[in-house]
């Protein structure tokens, strides 16, 4: 896989801009038919950890998500189907977010300066090993701006970047396991 060019991101970005509902709709059912794992990772578990601190942020956090899944299939092609894929991929993945997401649950019982540094280790992860550094900077743009103009939002800045950084991670490594698989 190769990082989007600025140029491939802006056709990538409009064209996820331009969907309609109807086919919005249609483009997170089929995602939610062929990848129902990750589906449910995406647009329900990450947005319930956001809106733990605030609501309005998960809402903008899922609608960056669709916005994300549109980006990769436009720039990368239709989303390989999970039975193309390894059965246990997304249990490996999990596995891998496991630890720094449980930083995250703010109802979970952990000493605040481990949690800091197992934010801090997975936010410093996902810019590492997240090839599309331009979708990361638009995407923690967007959240920005968001957060400018809704100053109650502000509390729950760092976990949707986290969050968001986690998607694009997710969505990178699956097209690079279907590479592999090939």
């Amino acid at each position: 896989m190769h990082e989007l060019t600025e140029q491939e991101l802006y056709q990538a970005l409009e064209y996820a801009k331009s969907i309609d509902e109807m086919t919005g709709r249609e483009i997170i059912e089929q995602f939610q038919i062929d990848h129902p794992g990750l589906a449910e990772t995406v647009f329900y578990l990450f947005p319930g950890f956001i809106a733990q601190e605030n609501v309005e942020m998960s809402h903008l956090f899922m609608d960056l998500c669709f916005d994300i899944l549109c980006v990769f299939q436009k720039g990368f092609g239709p989303l390989p189907s999970q039975n193309d894929m390894d059965c246990d991929w997304l249990e490996k993945q999990a596995v891998l977010l496991d630890t720094e997401l449980q930083s995250l649950m703010t109802d979970r019982d952990m000493d605040e300066k481990i949690r800091a540094r197992l934010q801090d280790r997975l936010q410093q992860r996902s810019i590492d090993e997240t090839a599309q550094k331009g979708l990361v900077s638009f995407m923690n743009a967007a959240i920005d701006d968001y957060a400018a103009e809704n100053s109650a939002v502000v509390p729950a800045i760092k976990t949707a970047q986290i969050m968001v950084f986690s998607v694009i991670r997710l969505f990178c490594n699956l097209y690079n396991q279907t590479e592999k698989t090939k």
